[in-house]
């Protein structure tokens, strides 16, 4: 209990912080602190993700931050997409998940590196 209480802290200010979903922390602190397997760290994380969405959205579009029609575009898109990717999910072992989803951490983590190096600024518009 302590271990879901800590994980779903350190999400939601993670997640308010930075935009993320909360996946991030939930997937890996699920496995690691709370022995689930990546099958049930990655499905719980989806419903866990859904509070920490709508209350981090209701804030955010306090500041003006929200992009509503992008936004429905992405949720109505992602919705088949999740629908194949449990399916995937499902297919693969966990040993294949947890590689998969350590190569996409790392993945992000140097294009935002690569970007922060270059001086690019998310959402400028480069001139040639």
């Amino acid at each position: 209990m302590i271990g879901a209480i800590a994980i779903g802290v350190a999400a939601g200010i993670v997640a308010g912080l930075l935009g993320v979903g909360g996946g991030v922390l939930f997937v890996p602190g699920l496995v690691l602190f709370m022995g689930l397997g990546q099958h049930q760290a990655e499905a719980t994380s989806l419903l866990a993700i859904v509070p920490v969405a709508i209350v981090g959205t209701i804030n955010q579009n306090r500041y003006g931050n929200v992009r509503r029609g992008d936004a429905l575009l992405m949720g109505l898109l992602s919705i088949a997409g999740a629908v194949g990717g449990v399916a995937l999910a499902n297919a693969l072992s966990g040993e294949a998940l947890r590689v998969g989803f350590a190569v996409l951490i790392l993945l992000v983590a140097a294009q935002l590196v690569r970007t922060t190096l270059r001086g690019d600024r998310p959402g400028s518009v480069k001139t040639p």
